[in-house]
């Protein structure tokens, strides 16, 4: 055996086992493979672990029209508010000139997440005789804490230092008297001021939970809503909905696979058994390109991996039913090879052109799960030319050329 066969041969050895590890990753657990991150990397969509998905609209108001620069302000705020949830990339996004979709995955409460996100958080402190001394424009931070004194739950106020010179002011002038703390209009608490406060601190209490004490610090942290906005569409997917979508999906996966392997093998025997090998290649590098490009995985993302999986598969069938047809008319095995593949990789690259300008459309265009589809079939088109027309085209060659298997019938003609 020449030299350059024998590295091409070590290589191909490197990629297949490196693929084949990847690929039962998942019986292992996380400690005896520290090194693979592969799968655990990849993002599942909240049909797929739970969450919400929301559709808000901006609405005019007496005193506040909807323009693009409130909206983006709008955006922001909410970007902000469903970030400190530590929901895992949430999507924040506008649509046409009034409405904003939100996706948050991964979240216990979707029901009072969704309350929290719209909910105006306009925060006012009011004198005695009614004036508004300050608002939340002038806080700086706010924090959910315990007292360590009292074991009292509370919200602890920072305020900026315009705002810290405002309270100075305001309880020197109202010392020994009451000043409210309204938010969104209710009242929170009417305390009474004993010492003037000068270093710009101020404390909310009256919570029974530090969760509660944290959504109202996350309010308040991201600002008020500089838009009225109401809820047009909420779909919520529980943990367990979403955990049986993707138990389901696997299982389907792995009986279309193992159904795909065994024909395959059946058929076309020898060119089946490395079509399968370059199959496992294809999935284990779908997986990477996932993980690499911080893809969120979703159902209809799954589907879009099972289409392109079928594509893949079809481009091995062309190949093989080319190299057949090349047997048939007598050639030799390494010719005949070379001629299949030189035949059928213009039916191939016309075939997957098509539907990956297809794919690119229904990314660029769609929105949700059809640009989710449209973005894994184009990855799978694109790993699968490559598996076919390089991996495949090697593994036939140097099993042509190393005069191992030569009968035309292991080669399905």
């Amino acid at each position: 055996m020449k030299i350059a066969q024998l590295i091409k041969l070590i290589v191909l050895g490197i990629v297949i086992v490196f693929a084949v590890v990847l690929a039962i990753k998942p019986v292992f657990p996380k400690e005896d493979v520290p090194w693979l991150p592969l799968i655990d990397n990849i993002r599942l969509g909240l049909d797929l672990q739970g969450g919400v998905h929301v559709v808000l609209e901006a609405q005019d108001t007496d005193e506040l029209k909807v323009n693009q620069e409130k909206m983006e302000a709008l955006i922001a705020t909410i970007e902000r508010r469903v970030n400190a949830f530590g929901a895992a990339e949430p999507v924040v996004q506008q649509q046409g000139e009034r409405r904003i979709i939100v996706e948050i995955a991964g979240i216990d409460n979707p029901e009072r997440a969704v309350q929290a996100i719209i909910r105006p958080a306009y925060l006012e402190f009011i004198s005695p005789r009614g004036d508004v001394i300050l608002t939340g424009a002038d806080l700086k931070n706010a924090v959910a804490q315990r007292d360590p004194t009292t074991d009292e739950i509370q919200v602890a106020l920072k305020f900026t230092d315009e705002g810290t010179e405002k309270f100075a002011e305001a309880t020197t002038k109202y010392l020994y008297q009451q000043i409210a703390i309204v938010l969104d209009g209710e009242l929170l608490q009417n305390p009474v001021v004993r010492t003037p406060i000068l270093d710009g601190r101020a404390v909310i209490t009256g919570y029974g939970t530090l969760e509660e004490a944290h959504e109202i610090a996350v309010l308040l942290r991201s600002g008020a809503l500089p838009l009225k906005v109401e809820v047009m569409q909420k779909n919520v997917v529980g943990p367990s909905l979403g955990k049986d979508s993707l138990d389901r999906s696997i299982t389907a996966g792995i009986i279309g696979i193992a159904l795909i392997l065994i024909f395959m093998v059946a058929y076309y025997r020898v060119p089946g058994l490395i079509a399968n090998i370059a199959l496992v290649v294809y999935s284990v590098l779908i997986l990477a390109m996932f993980s690499f490009f911080n893809v969120t995985l979703t159902l209809s993302g799954i589907a879009g991996f099972i289409l392109s999986l079928g594509i893949a598969v079809d481009s091995n069938i062309i190949i093989f039913e080319r190299i057949k047809e090349e047997l048939k008319r007598g050639k030799p095995l390494r010719p005949a090879v070379r001629s299949g593949f030189k035949r059928a990789f213009r039916a191939i690259l016309d075939a997957n052109v098509t539907t990956l300008i297809a794919a690119g459309v229904l990314f660029y265009f769609g929105t949700g799960v059809i640009k989710g589809f449209g973005l894994t079939l184009m990855i799978g088109i694109l790993v699968s030319m490559f598996t076919a027309i390089t991996l495949t085209r090697l593994m036939l060659q140097l099993v042509a050329d190393s005069r191992i298997v030569r009968n035309p019938k292991l080669y399905g003609a």
